[in-house]
Formats: structure tokens, sequence, C-alpha cells
């Protein structure tokens, strides 16, 4: 870790920290709450994921529908209207649309084979973005002059790192040049992330062998073919069992690579000293 113990944290002029966690543990109102008191640079993977990465993607998307209606395509191939996503840090909905669901086209859902060409895209945006952070350190403080760095992760970047690989090269660039920090949800906080997931469910990326693992036993299960699949009740299956297998991922992550804070106790962080002192607390109990 870049910082040897609690003190050193303490003292550092430049602290810089990556929260990993999954979606809905506090990650980025932690981080915005960071950046809104001046001093702290906050890097947004899934903003970055949406904006460099997926934007053509994203944006493409959106045409191709436009086009299938005349008056629009029309204006479209004369340039004389613009379609882009209006994405934002508290506003990523054109990444999860994008990406979409699985199952009968008529229900919204994608084929089997676009959903995973989709995953494939955000797979390898994920990483670049992740890898993009020792740049975006830099920037921060060369170009903005911010001394402090908060880097807001996507829930599933436990997906395409092997933390128990020492040369794991996601894990081992961000660790050269921040400290890693997994807010840890209990189980209570696990019932209350299924519960708000089955009242809206939004698209999720996984990984390649856990979503074919996951299509293949809920065909299994149900007894429907790929067309007859509501796309929802999908996402809805696989998302407790997505949960339990991130878990162990994120536990290595921390163990191998960084810290852990609870999630109550980071949820009771209300400023720069707070968040400074759970870290520290975090770091003394890592020994």
């Amino acid at each position: 870790m870049i910082y040897e113990n609690a003190q050193g944290w303490r003292d550092a002029s430049r602290k810089r920290v990556v929260l990993f966690a999954m979606s809905g543990l506090g990650k980025t109102h932690v981080s915005s709450m960071l950046r809104d008191q001046g001093e702290w640079f906050h890097y947004s993977i899934d903003y970055r994921i949406g904006t460099r990465y997926m934007g053509e993607y994203i944006a493409d998307n959106a045409k191709r529908e436009a086009m299938k209606n005349p008056f629009l395509r029309d204006l479209l191939r004369s340039d004389s209207i613009y379609i882009g996503s209006n994405i934002s840090f508290d506003n990523l909905t054109p990444v999860s649309t994008y990406l979409g669901k699985p199952g009968a086209v008529e229900s919204g859902g994608l084929t089997i084979e676009e959903f995973r060409q989709r995953q494939e895209q955000f797979r390898r945006a994920e990483i670049q973005a992740l890898l993009d952070t020792p740049y975006f350190i830099d920037r921060a403080e060369d170009l903005y002059g911010y001394p402090h760095f908060v880097c807001d992760t996507g829930g599933s970047i436990c997906e395409w790192v092997d933390p128990s690989d020492p040369g794991d090269e996601v894990l081992a660039t961000l660790s050269r040049h921040a400290l890693m920090v997994w807010i840890e949800g209990t189980e209570a906080h696990t019932e209350e992330l299924i519960r708000r997931f089955d009242r809206a469910p939004k698209p999720m990326s996984y990984s390649a062998n856990f979503l074919d693992a996951c299509w293949t036993g809920y065909l299994d299960e149900t007894g429907l073919c790929e067309g007859q699949v509501d796309p929802d009740a999908f996402i809805r299956w696989t998302y407790a069992r997505a949960l339990a297998h991130r878990q162990p991922l994120y536990e290595a992550m921390a163990a191998n690579w960084g810290v852990t804070v609870s999630a109550s106790s980071m949820a009771e962080v209300r400023d720069q000293t707070d968040f400074t002192d759970v870290i520290a607390k975090a770091i003394s109990e890592r020994g």
C-alpha cells in the first residue's frame, strides 16, 4: 500500500484512494461529498466509460433507433439535427440503457449474442478507464491543482481482475498510485439492495463465464427458449447470484491489495475529516 501506516495517511499532503463496492453502498455519495468540499478530484469510472470509451456506441444506438422514423432519418442524413447522450456523474442512464437486457426483443430485450457483444465492449472500456487512473491523478493536480484524488469505480471492477495474481495489471496499476478501499456491506445491506433492484431492475455487466452460466441455468430452470425470456425477469433472477459471486472477489481484493471500511462507517462520513479518520482506522486495523 502507498501509505505504510495510519499516521502516514494522515500526514500525506496528497491523499489518493480508489473506492470499490457493489453499486448502492455509497461510493459515489462519498466521492461527491469530497469533491464538493473543494480539495478532492472525483474521477468517475462509469462517467469515463460513457464519455470516452462508449460514447460512440451509445450515440450510434440512439441514431439507429431514430433512423427508423422517416422524419428523423431525413434530418440526420442532412446533418440537421444532433443526437448524443447527456451523461453526467449523477445520470449514467445512457450507459446502462445501452448495455440492455437479454431476452425477448418485443419486450425490449436484446438477443443473447448482441448482449454478449455489448458486455465485451463494456469490459474493454472499464479496464481502460481503470488504467487511465494514474493519468487523471497527474491531470487533477497539474491542470486543476487538486491535492487529493478519489476514484469512484463501478461495481463490476471485480469481474475483470484476479485478486490472487500479484501481476494483475489493473490492480497493480491502481495500488501503485492510490489506496484501494473496499466498502463492505452486511447481509442487511445485501437484502436492501435486492429489494431495490427488484423494484427497479437495471442492466448490469457480468464476466462472460458468469453470464453464460446464468443464462443456461435460467433457460434450464424455466424451460423457456431465448425469444421467450422476459428481460426484467432474467436480470432479477441473476442479481442475487451476482452479489454472491462478487462478494469473495471484493474480499480478496481488499485482503491482498487494500483495506476494508464498513458501509455503516462510511455512511457516517460527513466531511474530509471524517473520511480521513475512517480510512486511518481501516489502515490501523489491517496492521
